[in-house]
């Protein structure tokens, strides 16, 4: 029942640490609980159990916001809803009971302070593969200077790690264990000395960035649509009309809950185009596109001063329940109102505006900083994340999206302009920093200054190098784990 109780404990400190109470310092102790736990308990089952009751904790106290999703759009009910998102989560806890069953033996040996961190790290990275990302530890110092200083070299997994590292620390001091093991957090000095963040500079480049508050129950007719993309240009006009403020280089549409069909509407995109061309700048959209079989894509579109189509992006990583229903659970109805599930891109795109490059990512795809890296490494000089967070409503997803968001500006070292419906939107800059935001909830444009950046970092030019080292690190733990207890 201690055990037990300990890693309930983890759970509620990983919890406490993102949006909506986001206290954060105590990601650095989140883990401790659960570690000693798994340090006292020699079963192997009860060690994966106590594991899957903490992530099962975990994810229903952090996306919590996924059964107003299912109710308020699914079509679930609240009984259903509820019921939806505790299977989703006994799901997502799988990983959180695998790395608790298997450090179990890692907390015994001399080397558990970086073993068990780099564990975490290892099993941190398949939650994409295997369904469903969100809050990765590390996000938790997208504000800590220091340890953000990894960012740039390997990733929001530092990070994590850095973290996990100080909770096994801690559950070995608490273990009574002896004091030389703690000499593993003398590696910990290198931070102080990794480069500094970016200073903060004013931008040179300027963008609109339009939120445009749609309702996401909407009910959509030609006059409907017609409406919101007069909604949407006069946002887009409204700041570069005024006499003080300086024309902009780009102007920007995000991800909307409106069927705005780019290839099939004849008259959408010659609207689109007429802006373009009135406002003589490069015009960046959400929109919905069509593969040759005619399954929908959420896809970006960037158009010329001229009204010409400069490039499209089609989004790669799909939101389940939201662009597709997972195959367990077909039962949930999808929450768009496209026909028929969306299909995923195939390919990075980054756009070329004049001699600048700029890289668009749709929404969920924030949470992959493999992905993202992949358009600076191509080239984009700013990033750009398009979003629709209205089916979030209250709740504190949107302020975990966002921090989301800002570590990818981090680990880039690139200025990012985020564009929402309905909130957050925002500038933030290459050392994570909001500089600039729009109220949530509010119809508004925000006149964005940012500046193009070209050099690339570590993590931008090698990826999830980091990940890997702690993958081999974790495998020869565990077979030395495995061998010593054998013989």
């Amino acid at each position: 029942m201690l055990n037990l109780i300990l890693a309930a404990a983890s759970a509620a400190l990983l919890v406490l640490s993102f949006p909506r109470f986001d206290l954060a310092p105590l990601a650095a102790v989140a883990l401790a609980p659960l570690l000693v736990a798994c340090a006292r308990e020699r079963s192997l089952l009860r060690r994966f159990l106590m594991g899957e009751a903490a992530g099962i904790l975990y994810w229903l106290g952090t996306c919590y916001w996924i059964q107003h999703v299912l109710e308020t759009y699914g079509g679930l009910g609240r009984w259903g809803s509820w019921g939806t998102v505790l299977l989703f989560s006994v799901a997502k806890a799988l990983h959180m009971a695998v790395f608790a069953a298997a450090v179990g033996p890692l907390m015994r040996r001399w080397w558990a302070i970086p073993a068990a961190a780099a564990l975490w790290v290892a099993i941190e990275r398949t939650h994409g593969p295997l369904g469903f990302a969100w809050q990765a530890l590390g996000n938790a110092g997208i504000g800590m200077g220091v340890p953000l200083r990894l960012a740039p070299y390997t990733g929001v997994y530092g990070l994590s790690f850095v973290f996990a590292m100080l909770s096994a620390a801690l559950a070995v001091a608490f273990l009574g264990r002896r004091r030389r093991e703690l000499a593993w957090l003398a590696a910990l000095a290198v931070l102080p000395i990794l480069p500094a963040l970016p200073e903060q500079t004013p931008g040179t480049a300027r963008a609109v960035l339009v939120q445009p508050n749609i309702p996401q129950d909407q009910s959509w007719t030609r006059e409907a649509l017609d409406s919101a993309v007069n909604r949407l240009s006069y946002l887009t006009l409204q700041p570069i009309l005024r006499k003080d403020e300086r024309l902009p280089d780009l102007a920007i549409w995000p991800e909307v809950p409106a069927p705005f069909h780019y290839d099939a509407d004849a008259g959408f995109r010659r609207d689109l185009a007429s802006l373009a061309h009135l406002i003589q700048r490069p015009l960046l959209a959400g929109v919905v596109a069509h593969t040759p079989e005619g399954d929908p894509l959420n896809s970006a579109v960037l158009l010329g001063p001229g009204g010409e189509l400069l490039g499209r992006y089609d989004k790669m990583y799909l939101v389940p329940f939201g662009e597709f229903v997972p195959r367990w659970f077909g039962f949930v109805n999808r929450i768009t109102q496209e026909t028929g599930d969306f299909a995923a891109g195939k390919r990075v795109v980054v756009f070329e505006t004049g001699k600048r490059k700029v890289g668009a990512f749709i929404c969920y795809e924030a949470v992959f900083p493999h992905l993202v890296r992949r358009f600076a490494a191509g080239g984009a000089e700013v990033l750009v994340n398009l979003s629709n967070d209205g089916y979030f409503g209250q709740s504190a997803a949107r302020e975990q999206h966002l921090k989301i968001a800002r570590m990818r500006a981090v680990e880039n070292r690139r200025w990012l302009l985020r564009a929402t419906n309905n909130g957050y939107t925002a500038v933030i800059d290459p050392a994570g920093r909001i500089t600039a935001s729009l109220p949530p909830d509010r119809e508004a444009s925000l006149p964005a200054a940012y500046s193009y950046v070209s050099e690339t970092t570590f993590y931008t030019r090698y990826g999830d190098w980091f990940v890997a080292l702690c993958t081999l690190m974790s495998l020869a733990a565990l077979w030395e784990a495995a061998v010593s207890r054998g013989g």
